[in-house]
């Protein structure tokens, strides 16, 4: 029970469910990618549930890093809350949930690179023509 947190039901069966659909199609497309996600929890009381009091996150974000011949990378933050949104509705640039979560997300890449990636976000750069 180490890997899970409190979510919507409404956001986990929705819309970040269709994040992760998507993660597995760029993963599919791409080759590989790096993932990385976890919960947001601003700087203020949080709400818990059960007896043993678990913490409800805010937010969740997930970023996702390709290297190919093109390295890419994104960033999404979505509020824990129910709603129906498209894709492109949560994307945020890397650098921006870096500073919203204080992680730096991929530190072994080389500088420039990362510097260039991390501040990116487009979605259309994620989308695939169909086959």
């Amino acid at each position: 029970m180490t890997n899970i947190c409190p979510q919507n039901n409404n956001l986990n069966r929705g819309d970040w469910k269709e994040l992760e659909e998507a993660c597995r199609e760029w993963a599919k497309e791409s080759g590989a990618v790096y993932i990385v996600c976890g919960p947001v929890l601003y700087d203020r009381p949080h709400k818990t549930i059960g007896k043993h009091k678990v913490v409800v996150p805010e937010a969740f974000f997930k970023v996702v890093l390709s290297l190919g011949d093109h390295p890419k990378a994104i960033g999404f933050i979505y509020k824990n809350t129910s709603g129906n949104h498209p894709l492109d509705a949560y994307v945020n640039s890397v650098d921006e949930v870096e500073r919203i979560t204080a992680i730096d997300f991929f530190p072994a890449l080389p500088d420039e690179v990362e510097k260039s990636i991390e501040a990116q976000k487009d979605i259309n750069d994620w989308v695939f023509p169909s086959k």
